[in-house]
């Protein structure tokens, strides 16, 4: 595996390139004819409505291989009752690429408690049910009874997030990789545009799909590990508790580079591996599929060891067997280079649904289409979210130029702008050029956050060439607003009192959502987020500039229900410090258990990965009973009289009869208020009743 890899712009273009770029990738015959082929090159098959945006995959892949040369086509949200839907743009010449869409298809379809959504915001027209239940291997299996020898390359978050074997929150079970489910070829994890373009290539160049087994950011299945690979069994590495002694292969190993792992405490023990590891002659193996299914600590202890292996410049390649079959993943993608990346957002986009879908409207298209992604990755490391399994830890940024051009773009292309740029962001709104300061350091490094504890004295935290891209892009001619929707880091954001200032004044449209998660240690180590603070501390700056650009304008804090880590007890200071703010939530979130996230593994083994694994480490409270977990949700809707009845009990059974009462400082009123009823008469005409919620079903009439 090469550490420099090809740019993407170097290949040699495949013979199609001759045809130019098509409109709309063909979804059908038709569309195909009407371009002049007879045949694709290669087919995608998604879950998403086909949306030709960047920030849709599905379209950003097509797109990056059309300018490869290739005839790429799209089938989009096909029946998957039978193979018939998948033939309808015949036989691909290369291969077929498979992909749930945007969200894993699981979570796009039911929400934290486990019910059935009734929408779906990738669909045309906002209907539910257009995709299957785990899309990726439906999608699969359906191409296999279609076309039988066809090489299937899988890839998106769906399959990105199931490339071992991980816990699924649906079945509450270990379920094996999604690869083997699924009968794919090839595996593709993260953002995989190096990936895909040299498959592509590779295989119209006549290699084998069986043979491409060398490529970053891919994982396959072999009856046997590769030949000449040394493999570390990972408990000889991270010892989660009395194992069979292996010898360690780790010689010369060395402390992180990084002084502040050795200077302040930290919740996460490093796991210390060789400071100049081999990727050409050592691989991790981790414990079996079927070990991690029947121990919690093993499978604890695999997830910690995963994690660790997430950055390119020192990864090492794992594997792990599946019954007599081995899931082989070669270390992670190279991030791609501001040009490489500038490229790839640059390419002829429509920017909207296509034409087939009529008037129906996109949602998920309607809320970013006139937004312009600028960077990719995060070094947060936030535990319940997957970007950095998918797109890594360390910041690829675009340059000002290609973002103010596709900002003008925007105004002199889309008949529906009204002059306001609705986000310039991505994974996070002020991670832009943010990195490390030095390129050895980071290149060794394997702490899971730049942040947490705290910020890490390594990282460059200038904001200024941020504000000077805001401020560009908001006096572009045409542009009346430029909005920042993005998730801030506000811990980063209060190191440059300028950069909030710049935001507040003129990048806030009234709201600005800002997601503290939490006020307890508790659940904030658990999920690697910052005390409450480093909120205050922004809270007090916003304020401070709004007052002084004359606006009234609002925070509104983001919290997490029934995370790993959190007691009932915190909770209740959550819904106190609520209310002393005078804050009351409208939506609130309750924590999703992904595919593969650190927190998922908390709340599946009851251990923290974030420390060494052993038999006898200390527990962490979980909280799964599903009574449990809509009161944690009730907490934070504390104002909710329908809440009030589930509280009361709670908070008695807890000992805190003192917080019941009609006073400011009890958190719930002792009675429950009337509650009214609408009800419709057959003339029509309504009247109101009402009943206290005390006695249901029985409450007395007014």
């Amino acid at each position: 595996m090469n550490p420099k890899p090809t740019p993407l712009f170097s290949y040699r273009k495949f013979w199609a390139e001759c045809l130019g770029p098509a409109p709309w990738l063909p979804m059908s015959r038709n569309e195909m004819e009407q371009l002049g082929w007879d045949s694709c090159d290669i087919i995608i098959v998604s879950g998403d409505g086909y949306v030709d945006h960047p920030s849709f995959g599905m379209a950003v892949i097509g797109r990056v291989l059309e300018a490869q040369g290739f005839r790429v086509g799209m089938i989009a949200q096909p029946d998957w009752q039978s193979a018939e839907a998948f033939e309808a743009l015949g036989k691909p010449n290369l291969f077929f690429g498979v992909t749930a869409g945007n969200m894993d298809s699981m979570i796009n379809h039911y929400t934290a408690d486990k019910k059935r959504r009734n929408d779906d915001a990738y669909t045309p027209g906002n209907v539910p049910g257009k995709r299957p239940d785990r899309a990726v291997t439906v999608y699969s299996q359906r191409l296999r009874e279609a076309y039988k020898g066809v090489p299937i390359v899988i890839g998106g978050i769906e399959a990105s997030l199931r490339r071992i074997a991980h816990y699924d929150y649906w079945s509450d079970r270990i379920r094996r990789s999604v690869l083997l489910d699924s009968r794919a070829d090839l595996l593709l994890f993260g953002n995989a545009e190096r990936a895909i373009v040299e498959v592509a290539h590779r295989l119209a160049g006549g290699e084998p799909i069986g043979e491409l087994t060398d490529i970053r950011g891919t994982a396959y299945v072999s009856p046997t590990p590769p030949e000449g690979r040394v493999l570390i069994d990972s408990t000889s590495v991270d010892k989660p508790g009395t194992v069979e002694a292996h010898p360690n292969p780790y010689e010369g190993m060395e402390p992180e580079p990084c002084e502040q792992a050795r200077a302040e405490p930290e919740t996460e023990t490093p796991i210390r591996l060789m400071a100049s590891p081999k990727p050409h002659t050592h691989a991790i193996r981790l414990p079996s599929a079927e070990a991690v299914a029947e121990d919690p600590v093993l499978y604890a202890h695999a997830s910690r060891v995963f994690h660790k292996e997430t950055n390119p410049h020192n990864a090492l390649a794992m594997v792990q067997a599946h019954g007599d079959r081995e899931v082989w993943l070669n270390p992670p993608p190279i991030p791609l280079e501001t040009e490489e990346l500038d490229w790839v957002f640059e390419l002829p986009y429509q920017r909207l649904p296509h034409p087939m879908y009529g008037d129906a409207a996109v949602p998920a298209m309607e809320m970013i289409q006139h937004s312009v992604n600028i960077m990719r990755g995060c070094f947060g490391g936030c535990t319940f979210c997957s970007i950095t399994e998918h797109e890594g830890r360390i910041i690829q940024s675009r340059s000002e130029d290609s973002i103010i051009r596709e900002v003008e773009r925007i105004r002199d292309t889309s008949p529906a702008f009204t002059g306001v740029i609705s986000d310039l962001g991505g994974p996070t709104a002020n991670m832009w050029r943010l990195a490390c300061k030095d390129k050895e350091t980071e290149a060794a490094c394997r702490k899971l956050s730049c942040v947490y504890p705290g910020i890490c004295k390594n990282l460059n935290t200038d904001h200024q060439p941020l504000i000077d891209l805001y401020r560009k892009a908001r006096e572009t001619a045409g542009v009346k607003k430029v909005l920042i929707a993005s998730g801030l880091r506000y811990d980063l954001a209060v190191e440059s009192p300028e950069y909030v200032k710049e935001l507040v004044t003129h990048h806030v449209g009234g709201y600005l959502k800002i997601a503290p998660e939490h006020t307890e240690n508790g659940p904030l180590s658990k999920m690697m987020k910052p005390g409450i603070g480093s909120y205050d501390r922004f809270a007090e700056m916003f304020e401070r500039f709004s007052k002084e650009a004359g606006k009234k304008q609002y925070l509104i804090p983001y919290f997490i229900a029934a995370h790993p880590g959190t007691t009932d007890q915190d909770m209740v200071e959550l819904a106190l410090w609520l209310k002393k703010h005078r804050f009351k939530a409208d939506q609130v979130q309750t924590f999703y258990p992904s595919p593969m996230a650190t927190a998922t593994a908390m709340y599946h083994t009851g251990f923290n990965p974030l420390q060494r694994v052993k038999r006898d480490s200390h527990q962490v409270p979980t909280v799964k009973r599903l009574n449990q977990r809509r009161l944690h949700k009730a907490f934070l809707r504390y104002h909710d009289p329908d809440n009030w009845p589930l509280l009361r009990k709670a908070l008695k059974q807890m000992g805190r009869r003192d917080l019941i009462g009609n006073g400011t400082q009890h958190l719930i009123p002792l009675r429950q208020p009337p509650k009214r009823h609408r009800i419709v008469r057959p003339d029509g005409r309504t009247f109101r009743t009402q009943h206290t919620g005390e006695h249901k079903g029985k409450g007395r009439r007014r």
